[in-house]
This record gives structure tokens, C-alpha cells and sequence, in this order.
């Protein structure tokens, strides 16, 4: 009777799930990808700087300012990009220009 309970053999998952399941989830599926990579898509810019990446970007642009201080933000961001760099300060898209 133990033996009988445990044999995955006697129960049978697919009679759960209707038929129907995989043939309607497949579209859904596609569709959440493709909406997705619309959403992810981006303009390229000219300008260099750090990525948007789902809004990920401007946080990290905006921490950076806030933990290091404007001074040294620059200084980072002019090591890494160049003279002319777009960052993102409390959302909005800003150009910090030096030489």
C-alpha cells in the first residue's frame, strides 16, 4: 500500500493541466518578449556615457554623484567615457563637458 502511494506512475500530472495550456501560453509568451524588447530598446546616442539598462543607469549615475561628490563624479566619469559625457542626475539626462 506504501509502495502504491509513492509510484509516480499512479498519479498523473497531465490530467491537471488542460490540453489547451501550452497552445495558449506559447503566444502569451512571445508576446512578453517582444513587448519586452520594445521596452528595452533604446536610441543609441552619440554621446558617450553609461548604458540606461532598464532605468538602472540613471540610479547608479545618480548614487555616484551623491556618494562621491561632484567633483570626483566628473573626475571618474571623464577617466572612463572622455571630455564630453552624459550622465543622469535626479533623472534628468546632463553633459558634464571638461578637458
Amino acid at each position: 500500500m506504501v509502495l502504491e502511494t509513492l509510484n509516480p506512475m499512479h498519479y498523473n500530472i497531465t490530467s491537471l493541466v488542460p490540453a489547451t495550456m501550452p497552445v495558449a501560453t506559447v503566444p502569451i509568451l512571445i508576446l512578453m518578449c517582444f513587448l519586452f524588447l520594445i521596452w528595452n530598446h533604446e536610441e543609441t546616442s552619440s554621446i558617450p556615457g553609461p548604458g540606461y539598462c532598464l532605468g538602472i543607469g540613471p540610479l547608479i549615475s545618480h548614487g555616484r554623484f551623491l556618494w562621491m561628490g561632484v567633483g570626483n563624479a566628473c573626475n571618474y566619469y571623464n577617466k572612463t567615457y572622455g571630455e564630453f559625457v552624459r550622465v543622469w542626475i535626479s533623472g534628468e539626462e546632463t553633459f558634464i563637458i571638461s578637458k
